[in-house]
């Protein structure tokens, strides 16, 4: 049997505007979202309610210490619906104030507090690539173990996922690559995934073809066309969060926890340093499996044949966001054992969903191989 749902409301508007109007925000509502993003439109739909920026409460990716920070401002006023506007480090953090209780980020993240949704919530991405909106998962680094986990409970699902591509126009071009290259590997790794069925591969098709086909017109008309077709990756993003949302990620996301947790580099950015090299893993692991469909699905899109589409692939990621060696962060020679050792101790959950199963010398190797 295999088991499909899109349990969120998907709904797509012009302009916050219209959003703010349809949903008639009020002095019930928790708004989570970020001072630039407030400060580019939504000031002029003030809902008298209580309104958070994130950025007050720490920067760069969620922690669980920037949202037990959060938890407390949070705690201290009355709403019945959370409405976070941002990327994933907003959705994420905001996912966690719709549940009940009086509860620590750990304690939550444990299993040790009772996950129960007790107000409505409704997410509206402003980048390209988390798909959170979608999940009902949200990722946290947690401090005291140096690297990144995920919580997962339908608790977690928002009842509205609110679509406005007007929201991304003025995003950073970095910020841009980094989120669309993550909707892409959530796309790619749903698509070999055990749990990856008629249903999810839909998505994950698409996804792949709206953003390596974007990619692509924008190596033929310059970087900035990307403004041309947000809207495309914005729902492509969408369609990748649908999709490993019902069949998870793997071995991708979990290796780059380490190096996001241990130097804080940007989740998207991560994941791009491990995407194909995992994936010429799993190829020599296991030739004959879905990764054969994968290759054929790419090679149209990239016009290679399918024995090149890695090399293909890695080249058009070059041009959107260049790659660095993993010392070029910070990383030691010594932690390329101790982040395997990481991942096998710490992202059990996500080396279920792999293609093929990955040994602790493979992923050394593969970190060798980037250092």
């Amino acid at each position: 049997m295999q088991q499909f749902r899109i349990a969120p409301r998907i709904m797509l508007y012009a302009d916050y505007a219209a959003f703010a109007a349809d949903f008639a925000l009020g002095a019930d509502d928790l708004v989570v979202t970020n001072a630039f993003i407030h400060q580019g439109g939504m000031q002029n739909h003030n809902h008298q309610g209580a309104l958070i920026f994130q950025e007050k409460y720490g920067a760069g990716e969620p922690s669980n210490e920037m949202m037990d920070a959060l938890l407390a401002e949070a705690r201290r006023h009355s709403y019945k619906r959370v409405i976070a506007v941002g990327g994933g480090t907003v959705i994420d953090m905001a996912k966690l104030l719709a549940l009940g209780g009086n509860y620590s980020t750990s304690e939550y993240f444990s299993g040790q507090a009772p996950l129960v949704k007790e107000k409505e919530l409704i997410l509206i991405p402003t980048t390209c690539g988390t798909g959170s909106e979608v999940t009902n998962i949200s990722i946290l680094e947690i401090k005291e173990q140096h690297t990144k986990k995920g919580l997962a409970t339908d608790a977690l699902f928002a009842d509205y996922a609110v679509l406005i591509p007007d929201l991304l126009t003025t995003l950073p071009f970095q910020v841009f690559a980094t989120s669309s290259i993550d909707a892409l590997v959530h796309a790619a790794e749903s698509f070999v995934a055990p749990a990856s069925g008629k249903m999810s591969e839909l998505f994950s098709i698409k996804a792949i073809e709206m953003i390596i086909g974007g990619y692509r017109m924008m190596q033929a008309e310059g970087p900035e066309y990307r403004n041309v077709i947000l809207e495309d990756f914005l729902l492509a993003s969408t369609y990748a969060g649908i999709a490993f949302g019902n069949t998870g990620v793997g071995a991708v996301h979990a290796m780059s926890y380490p190096l996001g947790g241990v130097y804080h580099v940007p989740h998207g950015e991560a994941n791009q340093q491990f995407f194909t090299e995992v994936f010429k893993a799993y190829k020599k692991l296991q030739p004959l499996g879905r990764i054969v469909e994968l290759e054929k699905l790419l090679s149209k899109l990239l016009d290679v044949k399918p024995n090149n589409v890695w090399e293909q692939l890695d080249s058009l990621l070059e041009f959107i966001s260049p790659r660095k060696p993993l010392q070029s962060y910070g990383m030691r020679q010594e932690e390329i054992t101790e982040f395997a050792d990481s991942v096998l101790t710490n992202q059990q959950r996500l080396l279920k969903n792999n293609y093929t199963a990955l040994s602790r010398q493979e992923m050394i190797g593969i970190y060798s191989r980037l250092y």
